[in-house]
């Protein structure tokens, strides 16, 4: 007797439909399982045929053959145990095959017949709705993680023999989930930008990085603040929309990072990777492409402590997908795209020692120096939107204790900027000011007359690249939308113009 059922593979952050395919003949007693197949998934033939024993169904001594097509696909994971099960239950005669019609499942099995959770839930529901399915059955562990999608009928369960049961009922006894309401408010943080003392222009320069999504480098003595700046930049950020928040949990739900306790990411990612991080964990990879730390990253904040310590190829496999966002990673079994819209922020010393260049303390060679900001490539340093120096805070300021604003007065200014170009965008895949390539700079970025003077000047005079050009005018342009002009000024373009005049002064 022959049967199928549907579900999927997870390839990068995507899914991939699979139809298992189940036949049960006569011949020698045996059971066999292709279709391109890694050892995860031939264990399964294992797992299902102890878990069907220990379930209480009879397991014939027949010909039983499993395929896992398209054969030409890889299959990984232990998702596939519960469909096989379906599948061969089906085969068997306990099931009919039109319960299981247009049915996508996937779920891994003990083998007491449990049904586990496995990674990669989001993107395995979207797949069936992609595909027409009439509902998903998936594991009573993985529910949270669905409970924001409203288009397709889910059903969790925690064993075969409640997978059996609900099998009686109509449609499986699945129903849609209630369309929720979209959480407005905003997050509660511990940390707040009125606790940083001074660095005004550290301040404004982290307001002008998350209003236009521009990256960041801050740079300054030990100690001066540059990891506390760094930190508070995600409570500049408003509440996460529904749709960016499915796209980055359908990312974390196929890198197994969704718990219980976070089914649906509620703001914006913030990864800090320790400086050791090898190129492939930060760009992703493996055997089995898995989403890297730009990947985990998408839609949010990156941040590098201590710039230079990190190898110097990890830091370069950031070029790439900071101008297209995305990463594609190639392997023998195919290529795999991973999103990485990311917003950069990079903090450093200035030296070994942290002091330079005030001489008066720092111990360390012009060789030294010059070998330690030397880690740092031009080409990297030229994707940064913003350079700004984070200084030593005279002894009045501590004494004055002169509180500056709070997160929450500067991120009533960053979402209105946020608002300004949402409207400006209308109708185009552009969402933030730094995502304007050169033709739509020209579009969008009117500089006045004293303007177009000094920019021209700087370019002349400063040496800069087209990027660095071309970024000035991006980063002025965020500027004015937070002085509220639609026309960029001689004054917006100074501004802009000294962000990145300070790498001139370290790199020269």
């Amino acid at each position: 007797m022959f049967s199928s059922v549907l579900s999927a593979t997870v390839a990068g952050v995507d899914c991939i439909p699979i139809t298992i395919e189940a036949d049960v003949s006569q011949g020698l007693p045996m059971f066999s399982m292709v279709g391109y197949l890694s050892a995860r998934v031939k264990e399964a033939q294992e797992r299902v045929r102890t878990a069907l024993r220990n379930t209480g169904f009879a397991f014939p001594a027949r010909r039983i053959t499993v395929n896992l097509s398209p054969a030409d696909i890889r299959k990984e994971g232990t998702g596939f145990d519960l469909p096989i099960a379906a599948a061969l239950l089906c085969a068997f005669g306990y099931l009919e095959q039109e319960k299981i019609e247009k049915v996508c499942m996937a779920g891994e099995l003990s083998l007491n017949g449990e049904v586990r959770g496995v990674k990669g839930i989001l993107p395995l529901v979207d797949t069936a709705i992609k595909e027409g399915c009439r509902l998903c059955i998936i594991p009573k562990e993985n529910l949270p993680e669905t409970e924001y999608i409203h288009e397709i009928p889910i059903l969790g369960i925690e064993n075969l023999r409640e997978f059996m049961d609900q099998e009686e009922k109509e449609n499986w006894g699945a129903v849609r989930n209630p369309r929720r309401e979209w959480p407005q408010s905003s997050i509660e943080y511990e940390e707040d930008f009125a606790d940083v003392l001074g660095q005004e222009t550290a301040r404004q320069a982290a307001v002008i990085a998350a209003a236009g999504f521009h990256n960041l480098l801050l740079i300054g003595t030990k100690g001066s603040g540059k990891t506390m700046i760094a930190n508070r930049i995600p409570t500049l950020f408003p509440v996460i929309s529904r749709e960016e928040s499915m796209e980055i949990s359908r990312i974390y739900s196929a890198a197994g990072l969704l718990t219980g306790n976070s089914p649906m990411l509620m703001r914006r990612p913030f990864r800090a990777p320790h400086h050791t991080i090898s190129p492939t964990a930060m760009a992703g990879g493996g055997s089995v492409p898995t989403p890297g730390e730009i990947t985990l990253a998408h839609r949010g904040i990156l941040f590098l402590d201590e710039l230079p310590e990190f190898r110097r190829a990890a830091l370069e496999v950031l070029r790439q997908p900071l101008e297209t966002h995305k990463i594609c990673i190639s392997r023998v079994n195919g290529t795999y795209e991973f999103p990485a819209n990311f917003l950069l922020v990079g903090a450093m010393n200035p030296c070994p020692c942290g002091y330079y260049p005030d001489r008066n303390r720092c111990s360390c060679t012009q060789y030294q120096v010059e070998q330690y900001l030397g880690k740092l490539s031009g080409p990297l340093l030229d994707r940064f939107d913003l350079c700004t120096e984070v200084a030593d805070i005279p002894g009045e300021q501590l004494r004055e204790k002169k509180p500056g604003k709070t997160s929450l007065q500067l991120r009533r200014e960053v979402c209105r900027v946020h608002e300004v170009q949402r409207q400006r965008y209308e109708g185009t895949d552009i969402r933030f000011n730094s995502a304007l390539s050169g033709k739509e700079t020209k579009q969008y970025c009117q500089v006045s007359r004293e303007g177009k003077k000094l920019l021209d000047a700087a370019y002349e005079k400063m040496n800069l690249s087209l990027r660095a050009y071309h970024k000035i005018l991006k980063t002025a342009r965020t500027i004015a939308d937070l002085d509220a002009k639609e026309i960029i000024e001689e004054e917006h373009i100074a501004e802009a113009v000294c962000y990145r005049a300070l790498d001139k002064k370290y790199w020269r």
